[in-house]
């Protein structure tokens, strides 16, 4: 049976491999009873091994490890103690989401997938990094969503599975690029809040998010 510690490998490559961060950019944590498991500060995500994932109790913050645990420790910590349904969270740098957040818009809703698995999302304006500042902020608005678009910064995401969070961490930044091509050449047609929600509705959607929360 594969280990949260070996799951957090398999993810963080797939971050970096995606294009989704680059080099140290990007943090991800996952739930491991009372304790998480985050990665370290400063690493290269794809060049993580499996015993310098840092434990930290999510209750106290207490970190049992050598290494020091990422820079937005206190953001990841906020989402575990506010969300007991979840056990993933993902931050990283998708650079059509912060384009497009960046320039002071929303990333809307273009094709199925996106409204279908993405109920909402919640934007943050741009606030320091790493500071209880930003986490506090963060912690606001992560009961009522799974992704947060922090402008000029990158996006986190939430799941009752890693699989499932990074999932959404990729719709969110698919969608980010649709508009933005879109946007290019010629004037987008976005879908209607009805539409949306007629694909929310559809059986073979909760199916499918039925099987990403079990992953």
């Amino acid at each position: 049976m594969i280990t949260v510690k070996q799951l957090l490998g398999e993810y963080a490559k797939k971050l970096v491999h995606s294009g989704l961060v680059v080099g140290a950019g990007g943090n991800l944590s996952m739930r491991d009873g009372e304790y998480m498991y985050i990665s370290p500060s400063g690493f290269d995500l794809q060049e993580i091994e499996e015993e310098q994932w840092v434990k930290v109790h999510i209750e106290t913050g207490e970190v049992l490890a050598d290494l020091k645990p990422s820079s937005e420790l206190l953001m990841h910590l906020e989402c575990f103690r506010r969300r007991s349904d979840i056990d993933s969270v993902l931050h990283a740098h998708p650079s059509y989401s912060v384009a497009v957040s960046s320039a002071d818009k929303d990333i809307p809703s273009m094709f199925p997938d996106f409204p279908a698995m993405i109920r909402n999302v919640k934007y943050l304006d741009y606030m320091i990094p790493t500071t209880h500042v930003l986490a506090d902020a963060v912690g606001e608005v992560i009961e009522e969503t799974d992704v947060v678009v922090m402008r000029n910064h990158g996006v986190l995401t939430v799941g009752k599975s890693m699989k499932e969070a990074y999932f959404f961490m990729q719709l969110t930044e698919e969608a980010a690029k649709v508009y933005t091509i879109s946007s290019m050449v010629g004037n987008p047609k976005l879908l209607t809040e009805e539409e949306c929600q007629e694909l929310r509705n559809l059986s073979s959607e909760k199916y499918r998010a039925k099987l990403l929360e079990d992953s």
